[in-house]
């Protein structure tokens, strides 16, 4: 992955060589997106409203953070928030509810983390559908759903969708895959309800219209991954010549946000989604890496590997306008069910 995100950076004599295969897959993808807006193919409702966290290019661009402040936020509103996902990188068939004790190899590292971070239900399957039906059967309280990517799974029908860019990389060279790294073409920004700018270190966000939103990813607190009720300010780890390990889409966004909080340490990248091993890394060594890493090294981690915590701030005028937003895609006799329920169970510890 690291590879093709310099490839995909700028336009080469690589990109060129790639570009007719880029012209079917835009070509192909194009057709698609006509079929489900001519209504050739129909997009399918669930019964409760659909938030698409996606994005336009493949690679990190920071949407499982994203998914996990949103479904946060959605609790702490009085929603019952329920995840779909594709369970990229799981070797699930079918449609799996994830556990706190799923293999990651089996249910994906992305909704794994999902659900520990959120403790909401989430349900993997490349069928988005029968993944929203299967969560909505065997939790019928949830009144609303969030798909963790999806944007381009056109058969789900969404109410709302946010498109994620990280600041860093923007849309790349601008080229349809596999020239580039874009799975549709820019002007799809102007369909999409909000564009969410992910910023990390000293990254500058770029002008993508009136619904772009800020949204800054920055260290949070560390734990320590044999004993995980032990957490630190990163500024108060032991002064170690660290081994910054991560297995994410872009490595590099974990590494500035590192530096930015004084850490020295020697990077070590591994690709998108890597099935860490014991033998992957050094046990006596202190290693610090993303939560998306650390559920895949829990049962084999060192005793100073620690994991850091990423705070997602959004900025306020996205807060006002998602919760506008949710408001009005909730049915009245939704919202007042949920009120409902509000007020005769305040004890409810999932709120």
């Amino acid at each position: 992955m690291v590879s093709l995100q310099v490839l995909w950076a700028r336009t080469s004599v690589l990109t060129l060589l790639l570009a007719p295969f880029a012209g079917l897959f835009a070509a192909v993808s194009g057709l698609r997106r006509l079929a489900y807006r001519r209504g050739w193919l129909t997009a399918i409702s669930v019964g409760v409203p659909v938030i698409i966290v996606g994005n336009l290019s493949a690679g990190g661009s920071g949407k499982t953070p994203l998914t996990i402040w949103l479904v946060n936020r959605l609790r702490a509103q009085g929603y019952r928030p329920g995840v779909v996902s594709r369970g990229y990188g799981g070797a699930a068939r079918g449609c799996v509810e994830v556990q706190p004790g799923s293999d990651p190899a089996e249910v994906g590292d992305e909704p794994l983390l999902i659900q520990l971070k959120t403790s909401a239900p989430v349900v993997v399957g490349r069928d988005r559908v029968a993944a929203a039906r299967t969560l909505l059967a065997r939790h019928p309280g949830v009144d609303v759903i969030v798909s963790d990517d999806g944007l381009q799974h056109y058969r789900l029908q969404r109410d709302l969708e946010l498109v994620v860019i990280d600041a860093a990389t923007g849309l790349g060279n601008g080229w349809p895959l596999p020239a580039g790294p874009l799975r549709e073409p820019p002007s799809r920004l102007n369909s999409a309800d909000a564009v969410i700018q992910v910023v990390r270190g000293t990254a500058q966000p770029h002008p993508y219209g009136l619904k772009t939103w800020r949204v800054d990813y920055r260290a949070g607190q560390a734990w320590r991954l044999p004993a995980a009720r032990e957490r630190s300010l990163l500024r108060d780890l032991p002064q170690h010549d660290w081994l910054a390990v991560t297995g994410i889409g872009r490595p590099q966004g974990f590494f500035d946000m590192l530096r930015a909080e004084g850490i020295r340490f020697m990077p070590r990248a591994f690709a998108d989604h890597h099935a860490f091993r014991s033998q992957d890394l050094p046990a006596d060594a202190a290693v610090l890496m993303t939560e998306k890493d650390a559920v895949k090294c829990r049962s084999f981690a060192g005793t100073d590997w620690w994991a850091v915590e990423l705070d997602v701030a959004p900025e306020a005028g996205l807060i006002h306008w998602l919760d506008a937003r949710l408001e009005q895609s909730l049915s009245k006799p939704a919202a007042a069910a949920r009120i409902g329920a509000r007020a005769e169970e305040p004890q409810d510890p999932d709120r």
